[in-house]
């Protein structure tokens, strides 16, 4: 079965209007491409609760905050045509910049509280960037549900609160980390380290584990927390850290105590790539 390519906004309505008629559900996977086995999880999980299913292929040129950046992203379309077909993919709607951003656009989403901490005060103007072009895709597909992974927790957490205060009809289903074997959480940017660096890029998500051992074993106090994650990242020079940060779950702001749920959130850089994770804990009763 080969995947339906649409590049246009009024074909992929148009397409999407056949299925509604029919009773369909249809269940979305916004992407930005250079798929892999972190995507295939989010859309077998969307076949496993719809008849019908969407992945987007688009890289968003407003959440980058770096030129360069966007520049280097990778751009596998042919690629990912052929990944979404080989899981029945119904539809891989592939538009450009051009069929998203109509000029002048001068309408932006933003997320307020939210998008301030973690990556948001790194990246200036990422989550308004993505919040504006999921808003314009979810309006475009119409999804029943779409599906987000949680190793981008603060994007899911900015696009549930958009969904709710926008009053948007759509299920948003998260989908749990996909890791490869020694623990580095699946990405896009993986495949920019070279051989050195992917040798220690697992070192993010041991640190990770090691505070999420802490809070496991009672410490209540995220400076203890913290520092458990830090002396694990300290054992490799070549990583810069960013941020590591305990956050509330839902508010993705610090917490002063951890006396519930927590996510341990870090991103770090290694080399020119840089990479995020994120661990949600849960204190002993």
């Amino acid at each position: 079965m080969s995947a339906e390519l649409l590049r246009t906004i009024p074909e992929i309505r148009s397409r999407l209007a056949e299925v509604r008629r029919s009773g369909c559900t249809v269940g979305f996977v916004p992407t930005m491409g250079a798929l892999h086995a972190a995507h295939g999880a989010l859309i077998r999980r969307a076949w496993e609760e719809s008849d019908f299913v969407v992945v987007s292929v688009f890289v968003n040129p407003t959440q980058f905050d770096r030129g360069e950046d966007f520049d280097r992203y990778p751009r596998t379309l042919p690629a990912d045509v052929e990944f979404c077909a080989a899981l029945d993919v119904d539809i891989v709607f592939a538009p450009d910049a051009k069929e998203m951003y109509a000029e002048p656009h001068l309408t932006l989403v933003e997320v307020s509280s939210l998008s301030e901490r973690l990556c948001g005060e790194f990246r200036p103007g990422h989550f308004r960037g993505v919040a504006t072009v999921v808003a314009k895709l979810l309006n475009i597909v119409q999804p029943d549900s779409a599906y987000f992974g949680e190793k981008d927790a603060q994007q899911l957490a900015i696009v549930r609160k958009m969904v709710t205060d926008l009053n948007v009809p759509v299920t948003i289903v998260p989908v749990a980390t996909v890791r490869e074997p020694d623990g580095l959480a699946m990405s896009s940017r993986n495949r920019r380290l070279d051989a050195g660096e992917r040798r220690i890029a697992p070192t993010l998500y041991r640190a990770l584990q090691a505070a999420a051992r802490r809070v496991a074993s009672g410490a209540t106090s995220p400076e203890e927390v913290r520092s458990a994650a830090m002396a694990v990242l300290g054992s490799e020079d070549a990583i810069r850290v960013e941020y590591l940060e305990i956050v509330n779950p839902e508010r993705m702001q610090p917490v002063e105590r951890i006396d519930g749920p927590v996510r341990i959130a870090a991103a770090v850089w290694i080399g020119a790539t840089r990479l995020i994770d994120n661990v949600l804990c849960q204190p002993p009763a």
